[in-house]
């Protein structure tokens, strides 16, 4: 019998007949990496491999590493495997990576979503035999309004504060969900603050050409009076903190796909909460399973269990594979 594409280990998802490890958790020599986030792109490897767009963000969060890169669309052989990396729409450089070996077809999704946000890359479906699918958001009452709906009740939000003589804070994480959200702000409200750690992030787009409004930087010695009206992206983690205060009277709002459920809401104890994610929907995951044509599919990370049994009504063969990837709730890693 032969040897399957990929298998799942200890380390993380493993394909024998090139030698490599996709996302893996734990040290190994050679890592290819589907996206930026730390649940997926961890230190300690020897050697990396991801997509041209994603290796800027890779080198500004684990410093000096052996990186190589891929373009979207281009193959490489390693070992007995042809490797390509394809667009997931989850964040800027975001991918997939398709693995063929002796004709069979293996796709690991990685992160990802299928309507386009005017940022990242829009999601690609590649045909597979398998594919190995997040379901972060997978049940039916996941189902995510449209950008442009969501920009608008985000718009009158600060502009109400703004009219108020209230500052606005959004909680939105560093790499990807807050950059969409300043691209789908009105400037001409007022300015907009960033956190340092958004900043940071911020300028790495930048330099690779991703369009981004001007913005200014939070610093010890900003003066919050010299900015009326302002609107403030911090990470999830500074709201309620001492850095947040400072800006004296103000609003506070978190950007998430957890905001569909009422309990959550409750538990961030902000003022307003803007349902948008990074990923899937519940519809969208059905979406992008089907366009794979794919006859197996593995359910890792999100609501796994559930997922996979309405997979398997749906006539597909899927299981459910641990992994130690996180959900949209572990990518917030920066927010000092």
């Amino acid at each position: 019998m032969r040897e399957p594409v990929l298998t799942f280990t200890d380390r993380g998802i493993y394909c024998p007949a090139g030698d490599f490890h996709i996302d893996p958790w734990r040290p190994v020599d050679r890592a290819l990496i589907t996206h930026g986030h730390a649940d997926h792109a961890r230190p300690g490897h020897r050697a990396y491999l991801c997509t041209d767009a994603c290796a800027p963000v890779m080198r500004h969060r684990l410093g000096d590493i052996a990186i190589d890169t891929l373009r979207f669309g281009e193959t490489r052989r390693i070992g007995d495997a042809n490797v390509s990396f394809h667009p997931a729409g989850h964040i800027p450089g975001s991918a997939q990576i398709r693995v063929e070996v002796a004709g069979e077809v293996w796709v690991v999704s990685g992160d990802y979503k299928v309507t386009p946000d005017g940022l990242s890359e829009a999601f690609e479906p590649v045909p597979c035999h398998s594919f190995i699918t997040e379901c972060t958001f997978g049940l039916p009452v996941f189902k995510w309004d449209p950008q442009d709906q969501v920009a608008r009740d985000l718009n009158a939000w600060w502009a109400g504060n703004a009219a108020h003589g209230r500052a606005s804070i959004l909680g939105a994480y560093s790499l990807g969900k807050a950059q969409r959200l300043m691209r789908m702000l009105d400037p001409g409200t007022g300015p907009i603050l960033t956190h340092g750690a958004v900043e940071a992030t911020n300028a790495v787009l930048r330099a690779q050409g991703y369009a981004l409004p001007d913005t200014v930087q939070v610093t010890p010695d900003t003066d919050a009076k010299a900015f009326p009206g302002a609107l403030v992206i911090a990470p999830p983690a500074a709201l309620g903190t001492p850095w947040a205060r400072r800006f004296g009277p103000a609003s506070t709002a978190f950007a998430s796909g957890w905001m569909r459920l009422r309990g959550v809401r409750r538990r961030r104890a902000t003022d307003r909460g803007f349902v948008i994610s990074d990923h899937a929907d519940f519809d969208g995951l059905m979406q992008a399973i089907r366009a794979t044509g794919a006859e197996n599919v593995f359910v890792t990370h999100g609501y796994t269990d559930i997922f996979a049994r309405w997979l398997s009504d749906e006539g597909f063969n899927a299981q459910v594979v641990p992994t130690e990837f996180g959900g949209e709730d572990s990518e917030d890693e920066a927010a000092a």
